[in-house]
Formats: structure tokens, C-alpha cells, sequence
């Protein structure tokens, strides 16, 4: 963020001066009229706009109509900084194209959290864009060549390689998509509502609602579900003892937002009328960090997708080997998946691996991913997934095991043959899992199934712990 930069405009030096100190973590360009602003902006294009909205000669609501028309600055984001604080002038800011509303007197940590939230926002959508584009080319190309080469009995495989990927990234680019829409409808909360609810509170509240900012911002990423239920049960409890309103209600908001066991300096605020109000705006703020986290883990994900493709396919794949530690590759996966485990999937792990083991990470992650993809849908997005780890004699042993339909004894030999899929047309390629048992087999390692008609199936993988 350090290499950011900023471009302060005001008429008033004096704000300018004040301006700049807050954001003296970032590269700063100034104006004191709108005039010379539209000549830096197409000059230097700065990352966002700082705005004083009344100025002589050109107010800030035409500066920023000036930037919207002309393509060079047009996705620049601009935030207004005004003692106008009516509701129409922030609509009218809002519909020219800003941001963002700041309102005099200006307080220092909203500044720096605003244009921090909206210049990591820009960067997340920058990126997104980016890697479609890239995605899009990658894939166009690969399609040309499976149509051009169809007969050919080498391309082939690749093809079906191919089809395995394109399959497989739908998972990270829908939870790109879900969060991405996720953030568009919290910003409209952030930029309508967070100002005035803000100036609202007095100093004491506005002191609680950091505190809760800062939990959330602690909050792990890898909460089990089953934890995060014992967690309510014991805050609602405690609640009730401490004659709480709404005790159920306000569980379930405080461990949103990340707070397990109530602090004493929270204690005496949540009677308060005004606590469910900053609880809510935290927890929203919250969330759009969480969008931002899981967007920002599904492009990284999506592109070891690409880049194992670029190896695998050749099948003299030079993936090297490292040590890594298995649980946090898993803990990855689950963490892409946590929007859809969390609708009704019960993760329990039981983590008895205490040694990193030999494996090509970006494989392996495709290896789970792939497993715990299959066991969400035959459990119809609910149930209970146990992934247990340990090492026998010199391999280590990671087993998923799901409550779901399980699998037919005719077709148990058939799982892992390419194409063969038991999903409805259109849902499944059936190289989910002849992609595994390559990835597995390149490892040196083997995969067992057991499973039991209307009970489950389980999935064991074998790899060696030492190259």
C-alpha cells in the first residue's frame, strides 16, 4: 500500500496539511483547485482521489463529473471529503460516481479505513479482471487445440485433461463470484448508512465498536463448524446468566464478529439500545474483509490450477517435491470451500501427522480439492466430513470420509475411469477422479475406497513420508 498514491484536492491548505500527515504511509500528490486536480489526475494517475466537495471556480461535484467522462481517470475512485452532509448531496456524489463520503470534521481512523477498505477493493477487482482474462485466453487456447488435434491419440488425453481443469475451476471462480457480490452489496451499507450511523455514536461507542473491529480482524479463518456451535451454546448461556436481552440473537452476532467469551469492558454496553446498531456495522465491515480474504484465496488458487496444468500435462511433470505440512494444505481447500461446507456440512478433523511429508503442493491441493468437492455432493450439501491424518510404518495416511449415499458395488471399479461420472448431464466431466489417482500415483502413493451403500463412502491416501 506504501507505493499507493493519493491525490488530495482542497482549496484550504490547512486541510491539505492535515490530509497528508494521515496519509503520510502513502505517496501524495495535492491540488487547491479542481482544474489543477483533472491535470494530475491524467498526469499521475493516482490510485484514489481525495475530494473537497466546496471550492471556488469548479466544485468538487463537477471535478468529479470530469473525471467520469474522460477514460484516462474514469475508474480512478474518488471520495468526497465535505462539511455537507445532506443526504441529497451525498446521493447526487454517489450518482456522478464517487465512492465514498467522509464528513468534516474529519476524523483520522476513518480516513485511513476508508482508503485502505477502497484501495484494497480496487486491487481485488484489478486482479479478478486480470486472471479471467488470463483464464479466458488459457482455456480459449486449450479448447483450439482439442478441436484441432480431436484424433490424435496423445491429444486426446490431453484433452481430457483439459476438460478436468475447466471443470474444475468453476469451484474457485464461483466463490470469486459469491464474494465479489457479497462486497458490491456491503459497499452500498458502507457508503449510505456507515457515515451517519458513525457520527451517531459518542466516543465511548465509537471506542466498542473498534473493539469489536478488532476481534473480528483476529477472527480464525478455519473455525470448525461443531467449535463455533459449542461457542454459541456457552456464549448464550453465559448471556442469559448475565440477564441479557435477546441472549440467542446476540450469540449469534457476537460470534460473527469474532468474540467467543465477552470481555468485562463489553459487558455493561450490550443492554444497550445502541449496541445492536455497532455490532451490526462491525460485523458488516467484517464481512467485507472475509469477501476480500476468500476472493483473494480463490485467485491463488485458481492459478495453481494453471500453472499444474502447464505440468502435468507434459506427464515428465518437473514438479519438485518439498516438505510441506499436509494439514495446511487441507485447511487451504477448506477455507476456499467455507461458504459452501457452512450451509450444512459438519467438518470434524482429527490431525495426527506431527512431520512435513514430501508432496507437490499445487497437486496435492487438486487432490483435495477433489475429494472434498465429491463428498459435499453426495451428501447433498449436508452431513458430516471427517478427514483424519496419521502415519503408519513409513507412510502417512489421509483418509475423507463422508456421510453421504455412498457408492454402488457394480460401479466401484468404474470410479476412476476417465468420463465416468454418476452426476447429471451437464454437472460432472468424470475426471474429478482419474485426475487423483494420476496426481497420487506420480507420488508414489495409492488410494483405497470402502463404502457402504446409504451409509457413506471413505477415500484413503497413501503417500510415502520420505522421498
Amino acid at each position: 500500500m506504501s507505493e499507493k498514491r493519493v491525490l488530495i484536492v482542497d482549496d484550504t491548505k490547512e486541510n491539505i496539511d492535515v490530509l497528508a500527515e494521515i496519509l503520510s504511509n502513502y505517496k501524495r500528490s495535492v491540488a487547491l483547485s479542481g482544474e489543477k486536480a483533472l491535470k494530475i489526475a491524467v498526469e499521475k494517475k493516482p490510485d484514489i482521489i481525495l475530494l473537497d466537495v466546496m471550492m471556488p471556480e469548479m466544485d468538487g461535484f463537477e471535478v468529479c463529473r470530469r473525471l467520469k467522462d474522460n477514460e484516462e481517470t474514469k475508474d480512478i475512485p474518488v471520495i468526497f471529503i465535505t462539511a455537507k452532509n445532506q443526504v441529497e448531496d451525498e446521493v447526487h456524489g454517489l450518482e456522478i460516481g464517487a465512492i465514498d463520503f467522509i464528513s468534516k470534521p474529519i476524523s483520522p481512523p476513518i480516513v485511513l479505513a476508508r482508503v485502505k477498505n477502497h484501495l484494497e477493493l480496487k486491487e481485488s477487482r484489478q486482479i479478478l479482471a486480470l486472471k479471467n482474462q488470463e483464464l479466458g485466453k488459457t482455456l480459449e487456447e486449450l479448447r483450439n487445440t482439442q478441436n484441432h488435434l480431436i484424433h490424435s491419440e496423445k491429444m486426446a488425453a490431453l484433452g481430457q485433461l483439459v476438460a478436468g481443469i475447466a471443470h474444475e475451476i468453476n469451484t474457485p471462480l464461483g466463490a470469486i463470484n459469491s464474494s465479489n457480490k457479497m462486497i458490491s452489496n456491503e459497499i452500498n451499507f458502507i457508503m449510505y448508512s456507515m457515515p451517519q450511523l458513525f457520527n451517531s455514536w459518542s466516543d465511548i461507542q465509537k471506542s466498542v465498536f473498534y473493539i469489536l473491529l478488532d476481534y473480528a480482524s483476529k477472527k480464525p479463518s478455519n473455525l470448525s463448524s461443531r467449535d463455533e456451535r459449542q461457542y454459541r451454546r456457552e456464549l448464550k448461556e453465559f448471556l442469559l446468566s448475565s440477564d441479557i436481552h435477546d441472549a440467542e440473537d446476540l450469540a449469534e452476532q457476537l460470534i460473527e464478529v469474532g468474540v467467543f467469551v465477552v470481555p468485562d469492558i463489553l459487558l455493561p454496553f450490550l443492554n444497550n439500545e445502541k449496541f445492536y446498531e455497532i455490532i451490526n456495522s462491525a460485523r458488516r465491515l467484517a464481512t467485507t474483509k472475509t469477501s476480500n480474504d476468500i476472493i483473494t484465496t480463490a485467485i491463488e488458487k485458481v492459478s495453481k490450477i494453471i500453472f499444474s496444468l502447464k505440468n502435468f500435462s507434459r506427464f515428465d511433470s518437473e514438479g519438485k517435491k518439498e516438505l510441506c505440512n499436509v494439514h495446511e494444505s487441507i485447511d487451504t481447500v477448506l477455507t476456499i470451500y467455507h461458504n459452501l461446507i457452512k450451509q450444512g456440512v459438519e467438518v470434524i478433523k482429527e490431525f495426527n501427522i506431527n512431520q512435513p511429508i514430501p508432496i507437490v503442493q499445487d497437486q496435492i491441493n487438486q487432490v483435495w480439492t477433489n475429494l472434498i468437492h465429491n463428498s459435499i455432493h453426495a451428501m447433498g450439501g449436508k452431513g458430516t466430513l471427517t478427514i483424519k491424518t496419521e502415519v503408519k510404518e513409513s507412510f502417512a495416511i489421509i483418509s475423507f470420509k463422508d456421510t453421504g449415499t455412498g457408492i454402488l458395488p457394480e460401479i466401484m471399479n468404474k470410479i476412476f475411469n476417465p468420463f465416468f461420472t454418476t452426476k447429471p448431464q451437464g454437472e460432472g466431466t468424470g475426471l474429478g477422479l482419474d485426475i487423483v489417482n494420476r496426481i497420487i500415483k506420480s507420488h508414489n502413493g495409492r488410494i483405497e475406497v470402502e463404502s457402504e451403500v446409504g451409509k457413506g463412502a471413505e477415500f484413503r491416501i497413501i503417500l510415502p513420508v520420505t522421498i
